[in-house]
């Protein structure tokens, strides 16, 4: 457990960031999801639309230290043409 002041409050400030580094990186899952969603069901307007609303929640992740930058463009990558191959 933490004794000193400094690592008291650093073990507050962690709690937070945790918190809102875990609403983040759920928010983009949920973005993901929808990507995944409208995929399955094969319909491609949809995937495009919901790819599109995730890319921008997937760069934020990235600025926000949420999500390594390699890490969030091969998410992209990948759903980009998983889409692109819907016919």
């Amino acid at each position: 457990m933490a004794n000193t002041p400094q690592s008291k409050k650093r073990a507050r400030q962690n709690e937070k960031r945790y918190a809102v580094n875990k609403a983040r990186r759920s928010r983009i899952r949920t973005y993901l999801r929808k990507v995944e969603e409208a995929i399955a069901s094969g319909d491609k307007d949809a995937a495009t639309a919901a790819l599109a609303a995730a890319q921008p929640e997937l760069m934020r992740g990235v600025t926000k230290g949420v999500f390594h930058k390699n890490t969030a463009s091969r998410k992209m990558s990948r759903l980009s043409s998983r889409v692109k191959a819907l016919a």
